[in-house]
């Protein structure tokens, strides 16, 4: 019976073994999906008591996109054969970073305009905007704000999907602002 527990633990519970590996790999797989769920809950339970959710969807996305990054490089740490690989990744880094930066230059420059638009609060969400899109001129409501893009709708419903990297290069024209914790609505002039 000891023997049948020893070899439960040699094979399963060791991250030498595949089998300990796969096991480790499952556990750290629940763990980042309910790390990533309750960030989620947490985040819609706060939504409620807030004027202004756009930093904290976009602070949301980015704290579950790191969970799982950051459960990765710890698994891999913990498996040795994934130490040896990443060592030699860690070789030919500089290549792949300038790969996967000009592959991924439109995301990254997306995800670095949202964080300005969130940082700068230059827009939010409830506020009505004019865009110039391929259409022409239109007059739509910021419904969401994410890592990559901006979702508009317009007064037909449509909804207009932006890159974060257009929004923050664009002119785009605040009709109205929603009320903001410290951000008051400013009237325009004859209305």
């Amino acid at each position: 019976m000891v023997q049948s527990s020893d070899n439960f633990f040699h094979n399963y519970l060791r991250p030498t073994t595949a089998e300990g590996a796969l096991v480790f790999g499952l556990i750290f797989l629940c763990v980042a999906i309910t790390l990533a769920f309750i960030t989620r809950v947490i985040t819609k339970r706060a939504e409620k008591h807030l004027t202004d959710v756009t930093a904290l969807r976009f602070a949301s996305s980015l704290v579950q996109v790191l969970i799982f990054v950051i459960g990765f490089i710890i698994y891999a740490h913990l498996i040795p054969e994934l130490r040896a690989l990443g060592t030699a990744v860690l070789a030919g880094v500089s290549v792949i970073s300038l790969v996967i930066g000009l592959a991924a230059q439109n995301t990254l420059g997306n995800l670095i305009s949202g964080l300005s638009i969130v940082l700068y609060r230059s827009i939010s969400v409830g506020d009505k905007v004019q865009l110039d899109t391929p259409k022409g001129l239109v007059t739509a409501t910021i419904e969401s704000l994410s890592l990559g893009y901006t979702l508009l709708r317009d007064s037909e419903g449509a909804e207009i999907i932006v890159p974060n990297s257009v929004m923050a290069s664009s002119v785009v024209v605040r009709l109205s602002r929603k009320n903001v914790k410290g951000i008051g609505v400013r009237k325009q002039k004859g209305t």
